[in-house]
């Protein structure tokens, strides 16, 4: 499981995020729960699915 201790904050379109919201509830997550899997997605595809190992072979 990941830790979950970093804080994002963002702005965003009223009526956009209500619609997000709207659309979470509807598959039934948080938009939480959403926008971590669409940053892990992105992470992934950027870096790979081991990104996590390579970053600790740099430190």
């Amino acid at each position: 499981m990941e830790k979950r201790t970093a804080r994002l904050t963002l702005l965003i379109d009223p009526e956009k995020k209500a619609a997000f919201e709207e659309l979470c509830k509807q598959e039934d997550v948080t938009p939480s729960q959403r926008v971590r899997q669409f940053i892990r997605e992105y992470v992934e595809e950027r870096l790979g699915p081991n990104w996590r190992e390579e970053r600790e072979k740099r430190s």
